[in-house]
């Protein structure tokens, strides 16, 4: 089998990944959890996690009827490192929604034009109307963070986008959009893992990209990037809810259990919703002392 990018994920794993990612991804069983500062040992099992999802998204059909009929507008940001699991997670909020009420924004790489115009414009053209949702994969934080990162920007246009943001997010609330902004954070070795497993599987090689690829070795600038940026835009207005995505299930437990706490909806049942596992979803220091 032809690997994408000439095997490149698997090169790395062999020849540049940290000593400690390798032993925890050669060693690890099916179900067990890489990354040590993970409060759990194991994944979370599939019998407790359908039963769970299931009230759920009963729930989510629940609230999207609500939106629908009193006009709310709901949006939704979803960002995290590379294969933190922003898709699936994704997937299991829309799985029974209605595409015409709730819509996943995922824009490509801005078109001259767009790189031309104010950074937040082409945002602006997919916020919802009355009645919708709008699910953002990746947003305008990638300025703050894959940009920076890879140097697609200058400092200056990021130091701008630090300082219109507040604002920027401040108009969105202030006109009445309901506005979550949830970080997936996964460890290092298991985000490779992840890689590997996308490298080898026909299926989940359209995943890859050129940047996943040259990512690959700037973990820590990374590190430095969304620390910077959490500090300077957990907003009163607007906070970041993080979420150690290490365990899929849980992470798309408490992503859909914050999405239905947060918007208040006719027939919403709390009991059935519950609280977000505090050891996986919380403020911006949940990220602290993560690898």
């Amino acid at each position: 089998m032809t690997l994408p990018f000439d095997g490149a994920i698997s090169a790395f794993f062999k020849e540049k990944a940290p000593p400690s990612v390798r032993k925890a991804i050669e060693k690890a069983g099916k179900d067990d959890i890489l990354d040590p500062s993970y409060p759990y040992r194991e994944e979370m099992k599939g019998k407790a996690y359908d039963a769970h999802m299931e009230a759920l998204q009963i729930e989510l059909v629940k609230m999207q009827s609500d939106i629908k009929a009193t006009g709310k507008r709901l949006v939704v940001l979803f960002e995290g490192r590379d294969a933190a699991g922003k898709g699936g997670t994704i997937g299991a909020v829309r799985e029974n929604l209605n595409p015409r009420v709730c819509s996943v924004v995922a824009l490509a790489k801005p078109s001259d034009r767009e790189a031309a115009q104010w950074y937040f414009q082409r945002y602006v053209d997919w916020l919802p109307a009355n009645g919708e949702i709008a699910l953002f994969d990746r947003s305008w934080y990638n300025r703050a963070m894959i940009e920076h990162v890879f140097g697609f920007c200058t400092p200056e246009q990021r130091a701008h986008f630090f300082a219109q943001l507040p604002g920027f997010e401040s108009m969105l609330v202030d006109d009445g959009i309901i506005l979550l902004k949830l970080w997936l954070e996964v460890g290092q070795a298991e985000q490779l893992k992840r890689f590997l497993a996308r490298e080898q599987d026909p299926l989940k090689q359209w995943k890859l990209s050129p940047i996943d690829i040259d990512g690959l070795g700037k973990w820590e600038e990374y590190c430095e990037a969304i620390e910077e940026t959490m500090e300077r835009t957990h907003f009163d207005v607007a906070p970041w809810t993080i979420i150690l995505s290490d365990d899929k299930k849980r992470a798309r437990l408490a992503a859909v259990q914050t999405i239905l706490r947060a918007v208040d909806y006719k027939g919403r049942d709390l009991g059935q919703i519950g609280l977000p596992d505090p050891l996986v979803c919380g403020g911006p220091q949940l990220r602290k002392g993560r690898a």
